[in-house]
């Protein structure tokens, strides 16, 4: 690793992995000297821990470098030993990760008996050459944002309209792209939007593809109709249908994306549990208790949402959003997924919004 990047400090952990500041120490295939960039160490113990990290990868991989809102993958790394690191090349996956996701267990670890039916396999791969090697850890490497993520970005400024209608619009031009690809994201959230700061202004980044699907075939028109099933998500973003342990699809992503808007327009914060730090989110207040708004939608259908709130919780306040957006995170907040516009109409109507105002 340091013969070509050069770690500098770590800049931030998450329940899977650990994420480094570092820089290209020498120009060639892996970067230009100097750059720097944001490396991610994925450890590999774990069928559960592997799945994520492949579909994380494989939904990198689609979107390239592409959108210059999707956060681009430079190189990918596999780490066979404790200073054993070698390129994966864009076709490739490592097989033992895929058998372990597929087995559900990591394939190292087996019977004696299987142990000796994978060593008669590995003697015979030996002798062409292709001798299979145990990955440790994967390590991704990414453009890295200097920004910090969304939540960051936005409470640690003074409100202003024009940088608010800079985020709304990048991210519904990501959405439109991602979708336009068969990827659905399935936790789209502050914290999973990174910001590049350059001389033209701010650059939004959708990251963190570890929940991430990919679905074959365009997903506008018939709204995607490939339903998923796994729970997951982020207890504020997730859409009802989410919540309801139903089956969904793309359009619960536009749920999210809508949380995520009205938070941003109003500047609506909460409180996480056991933590003094605003978070980004929109919520409906029962009591002393706030409830995401897909939980509440998924325990009354026919709850009609305030936009724009009433009450709001981050001064200082920025002004209310336009009707014309108001409306539109309506839509995009309603309980039934095929009311939500889908990727490309977001897309058109928030240009429209926004130009308008």
């Amino acid at each position: 690793m340091e013969q070509v990047y050069r770690l500098q400090r770590e800049v931030g952990r998450g329940s899977y992995g650990v994420v480094f500041e570092g820089h290209v120490m020498e120009t060639g295939w892996w970067g230009r000297r100097g750059d720097t960039v944001a490396i991610k160490r994925l450890p590999c113990c774990s069928p559960e821990s592997i799945e994520l990290y492949l579909q994380e990868l494989w939904a990198m991989r689609a979107t390239a470098r592409s959108h210059p809102n999707v956060i681009a993958l430079h190189n990918c790394l596999v780490q066979t030993g404790p200073k054993t690191l070698q390129p994966l090349k864009s076709d490739k996956l490592p097989l033992d990760l895929v058998e372990t996701a597929l087995k559900g267990r990591v394939v190292d670890k087996e019977s004696k008996s299987q142990a000796r039916n994978i060593a008669k396999s590995r003697r015979g791969l030996a002798s062409t050459g292709k001798l299979p090697k145990r990955c440790l850890a994967l390590w991704l490497v990414m453009e890295y944002c200097d920004g910090g993520d969304l939540n960051h970005y936005i409470l640690s400024r003074s409100p202003d309209i024009p940088r608010n209608h800079e985020v709304v619009r990048q991210l519904s031009s990501a959405m439109a792209f991602l979708h336009g690809l068969g990827i659905v994201h399935r936790d789209l959230k502050p914290a999973n939007v990174l910001v590049c700061l350059t001389k033209t202004g701010p650059v939004m980044k959708v990251a963190d593809f570890g929940l991430s699907k990919m679905i074959d075939g365009a997903m506008e028109g018939d709204r995607s109709r490939l339903a998923l099933s796994s729970t997951c998500g982020s207890d504020f973003y997730m859409a009802p249908e989410v919540w309801a342990g139903h089956t969904y699809t793309a359009q619960a992503d536009i749920f999210s994306l809508g949380v995520l808007f009205w938070a941003v327009l109003e500047r609506i914060t909460f409180l996480e549990d056991g933590s003094n730090e605003e978070q980004l989110g929109a919520f409906v207040e029962k009591g002393r208790w706030l409830t995401p708004l897909g939980e509440a939608l998924c325990q009354n259908p026919a709850l009609q949402l305030v936009i724009p709130m009433r009450t709001r919780r981050a001064p200082p306040l920025p002004p209310t959003p336009s009707p014309d957006l108001c409306a539109l995170l309506l839509d995009m907040l309603a309980f039934d997924p095929d009311a939500r516009p889908t990727a490309l109409q977001l897309q058109d109507r928030v240009y429209m919004a926004i130009d308008l105002h």
